[in-house]
């Protein structure tokens, strides 16, 4: 994670591969509210992230590979805040069917009995599809559920859910949280003063 306003320890670090996804969506900070910080702004410096982790060797993204993988960053984002209780779209799902389809993701049987899913395809499409091939992986582990975006609609920062019950609703109780509930709050006191 970069050094933006929150940290892995505040937002919650999700374990295995979906701490890679997490990191992908966190790639786009909407705090602080008066200017977003956005990591992925230039092919170039999308080209170093997927690098950077692993996901690119000898390849350059262009700006038909930028667009797509802030889509599928989005996408995702809003799959995340349907783990928060938000609503699912159709389009969201549909992207990740057809990277999925597109990077010709397929199951690779590894000694031990596991199974991975691996994209056919190369470069920056390739590496999208082991993104979307994490998230599948989330899926069917059952942690999905608990990577969520920040219910605060200026924050929507990736974070897990480490809670019993899976009822974190904010990133940092620190930020988010108590200025939620300092709203909550000032429109209670509003609604009953006469």
């Amino acid at each position: 994670m970069f050094g933006g306003t929150f940290s892995a320890d505040m937002a919650g670090r999700a374990p295995g591969s979906l701490g890679l996804v997490q990191d992908f969506v966190n790639t786009l900070e909407m705090e602080p509210r008066d200017a977003d910080v956005e990591q992925l702004g230039t092919p170039a410096a999308l080209t170093a992230w997927l690098t950077d982790r692993g996901l690119l060797a000898g390849s350059s993204a262009g700006d038909a590979d930028l667009a797509l993988a802030v889509d599928v960053r989005e996408a995702i984002r809003r799959l995340l805040f349907a783990n928060n209780g938000g609503p699912t779209h159709e389009a969201d799902l549909a992207l990740l069917n057809r990277v999925a389809v597109e990077t010709g993701l397929r199951p690779r049987f590894e000694a031990g009995g596991g199974v991975v899913l691996e994209p056919a395809a190369g470069g920056v499409p390739g590496a999208l599809g082991r993104l979307v091939a994490a998230v599948s992986e989330a899926m069917n582990a059952g942690t999905w559920r608990r990577l969520k975006a920040c219910g605060d609609q200026g924050c929507r920062w990736a974070f897990y859910d480490g809670s019993k019950n899976r009822s974190g609703h904010w990133c940092s109780m620190e930020s988010c949280g108590n200025r939620a509930k300092a709203q909550q709050f000032r429109q209670r006191h509003r609604a009953a003063a006469p």
